[in-house]
């Protein structure tokens, strides 16, 4: 036997998940493409974030992503069903923002055709990065510890609708110029002294508002989430950057003043999210949880 649980965990490099925990909780991670003219990288693989970090800034053009292709999902179902699990859970980013859902929907289906008694299920999250991460995470949680499919799908649905994001950058740029902006277009124009806030709402960005300056940005952050969490809930959360180390640990000390968290991480986005974020970026993903 290979030590995997019955249900294996799948999901994508936009999740950014850290390696270690990643690996410890055996998560099967597919990676996106990332097309930077004549080359074609896989994001994590074949570009890491240092390097493609200090390049972005200089681009004269932005990359393109591309998700993984049915085929890149059926390799990895095929590889798990021949280490002998029972099970697959799929997990992916906002069907709003990308196709990796329908991807890993065919390959799902053409994974049923060859192996008709390994169940596949397929979750649109609805969101993105440290959210989508989250609830691998959780779901890979359950089981190890042996909880059955129903229960861990039970998990991920209840998780879906509470695990929410927020971020700001340095300027909306790369979202704009990557398409990806969602309903936050009338941000785009603001001045430069001015930090946007972006969340995902039914998987599509939203804006939350601009501050002025980086501080006041994390201000208003923590407010909105200390209104979103009512005083006998506390949460987990990850914090989340693009190039922005000693930032992220000012937004981190922050928070837990006044929040009462459970657990909490610190990742950096992989570089498929970065085209889009920029460098500079900050923010976090939490969802709520009962008093432990």
């Amino acid at each position: 036997m290979s030590g995997l649980p019955k249900t294996a965990i799948v999901t994508d490099s936009t999740a950014c998940i850290p390696l270690e925990m990643r690996k410890n909780l055996q998560i099967t991670e597919v990676p996106y493409y990332i097309h930077k003219g004549s080359q074609v990288l896989r994001d994590l693989l074949t570009v890491q974030r240092d390097d493609f970090l200090r390049w972005l800034p200089t681009a004269a053009e932005l990359p393109t992503t591309a998700c993984p292709g049915q085929g890149d999902y059926l390799t990895a179902y095929e590889s798990l069903a021949s280490q002998g699990v029972e099970n697959i859970v799929s997990i992916h980013m906002t069907s709003k923002g990308s196709g990796a859902y329908q991807s890993a929907l065919a390959a799902a289906n053409l994974f049923h055709e060859k192996l008709p008694k390994i169940h596949v299920e397929v979750i649109d999250t609805l969101n993105v990065a440290l959210c989508q991460g989250w609830i691998a995470i959780e779901a890979a949680r359950d089981a190890l510890s042996g909880l059955s499919p129903e229960s861990i799908l039970d998990r991920i649905r209840s998780m879906i609708p509470i695990a929410k994001m927020i971020q700001t950058a340095d300027t909306l740029r790369y979202l704009y110029l990557g398409g990806r902006i969602g309903k936050a277009t009338h941000l785009v124009g603001s001045m430069l002294s001015l930090k946007p806030l972006i969340s995902m709402e039914n998987g599509e960005i939203i804006a939350l508002g601009v501050a002025r300056g980086l501080h006041k940005a994390y201000e208003k952050m923590v407010d909105s989430l200390e209104k979103a969490v009512e005083p006998s809930i506390c949460i987990k959360i990850a914090y989340m950057h693009a190039g922005a180390s000693e930032n992220i640990q000012i937004l981190k000390r922050m928070v837990e003043d006044r929040i009462e968290v459970v657990e909490s991480f610190v990742s950096e986005l992989s570089p498929a999210l970065m085209i889009h974020t920029g460098p500079g970026t900050t923010g976090f993903c939490y969802f709520p949880v009962r008093g432990q």
